[in-house]
């Protein structure tokens, strides 16, 4: 599996000076973890499913979680679950019939409902287990959490030596974490917990709509997540406990949840004009305009936000988000330069150095981390050419199908 591997060699070749790396379920969990990227929700009980994911795989699907809680009816778990095996069984088959296929399927999670249904599930998918990366803990707390990573303890100590390690993804959006009053202490006890079962943990993520709701808000197209002020105070304090370089773990941002602007606008759109007109030439505008009337330029700052807070990935919920989100994460020319010159130079010779592109002036040690940082991405991103921007990689038969 490989990011943007939909383009034609040609493509590839023109866009990007050094190209995406191909990686796994067995892959090292520090670059797993930036792997995961654009995560794309399915309700478990949609019947396509399986079909879906093969049909958008084509299309850059990397990362599929399919959704047992707020996606699905209370009434509708039984059959889910249900829906969960089937699924899973069709894409196994699929697999067995085309042996190159499953090293390339999306990485494959299930958001379960609390620590119950996860041990009931384990158990349930028997070796069917083994097409999954991992579950996706909703409303984790230090209550439940113990649970969900006993279980997945449990499971990868008595897994065979050929199966992958089985991962769990804590979604931090409870009251206890976003409540003022409690949210430090909260916070720290979980960093403790996830601490005791850091081998198992891809990502932490934030989930942002459930904050939301406990205000009664819910942010507008025109407006971001960082935008509204309590939930923006909550993402600093996570970025501040699980952010930090020796803690070591990588943060997904939260859910943009609109992929049509049916309304009037009220702010100006923020897509500049330049970099698709340079791009597509005379249609740019028109592709520039598609995605301001889908109320993606609202996601494209965010995730633009998300990456200058240290955020790799984001929960997304349509398709059409999928490019533009992966997009986003690729590496400039001008990133990667620099962070190749401030590890290369992390020798004790000099301590600051004029950059290549004679703009800025690099400091090796204060600027070491994040180096290192976009390295890591830039291997599963891929790092563009020095003339090239990351809307050459939304391509112009793209815009209209959404």
């Amino acid at each position: 599996m490989r990011y943007f591997d939909y383009l034609t060699k040609e493509q590839e070749m023109s866009l990007f000076y050094s190209p995406p790396v191909s990686f796994n379920p067995a892959t090292d969990k520090e670059l797993l973890a930036y792997a995961v990227g654009a995560a794309l929700y399915m309700p478990a009980t949609r019947p396509s499913v399986a079909e879906d994911i093969l049909k958008l795989k084509s299309s850059g699907l990397v990362t599929v979680i399919m959704d047992l809680e707020d996606a699905i009816g209370d009434g509708e778990v039984d059959f889910a679950e249900e829906s969960i095996v089937r699924h899973l069984a069709f894409l196994s088959a699929y697999a067995d019939n085309e042996p190159d296929l499953r090293n390339s399927l999306p990485l494959l999670f299930v958001r379960v409902r609390n620590p119950e249904q996860l041990q009931q599930l384990i158990f349930r998918l028997g070796t069917l287990i083994t097409m999954l990366t991992g579950f996706v803990f909703p409303k984790f707390t230090l209550e439940n959490g113990v649970e969900y990573f006993e279980s997945i303890a449990d499971y990868n100590s008595s897994r065979s030596y050929s199966a992958p390690v089985l991962y769990g993804m804590p979604i931090l959006e409870s009251a206890p974490v976003i409540y003022r009053e409690s949210r430090l202490d909260t916070l720290l006890g979980i960093r403790d917990l996830l601490n005791e079962y850091r081998e198992y943990v891809l990502n932490v993520r934030i989930g942002a709509t459930d904050f939301s709701s406990l205000f009664g808000l819910r942010r507008s197209p025109d407006i971001s997540i960082y935008d509204l002020t309590p939930i923006r105070d909550c993402i600093s304090d996570i970025i501040n406990v699980f952010g930090r370089v020796d803690e070591g773990y990588v943060i997904s941002g939260p859910v943009w949840e609109y992929f049509a602007n049916k309304g009037h606008r009220v702010l100006r759109p923020q897509l500049r004009q330049t970099p698709f007109e340079d791009t597509y030439g005379k249609q740019g505008r028109e592709i520039r305009n598609h995605y301001i009337t889908s109320a993606m330029d609202g996601l494209f700052r965010e995730v633009l936000l998300d990456k200058e807070n240290g955020i790799v990935g984001k929960t997304i919920i349509h398709p059409s988000h999928l490019r533009p989100v992966q997009a986003m994460y690729t590496v400039m020319h001008e990133e990667y330069v620099d962070a190749l010159s401030i590890v290369g130079s992390n020798d004790g010779s000099r301590g600051v150095f004029k950059s290549e592109y004679y703009n800025k002036m690099n400091e090796i040690k204060p600027h070491l981390n994040w180096a290192k940082r976009v390295l890591l991405r830039s291997q599963i991103y891929g790092v563009l050419h020095e003339q090239q921007h990351f809307v050459g990689l939304l391509p112009e038969n793209e815009y209209t199908h959404v």
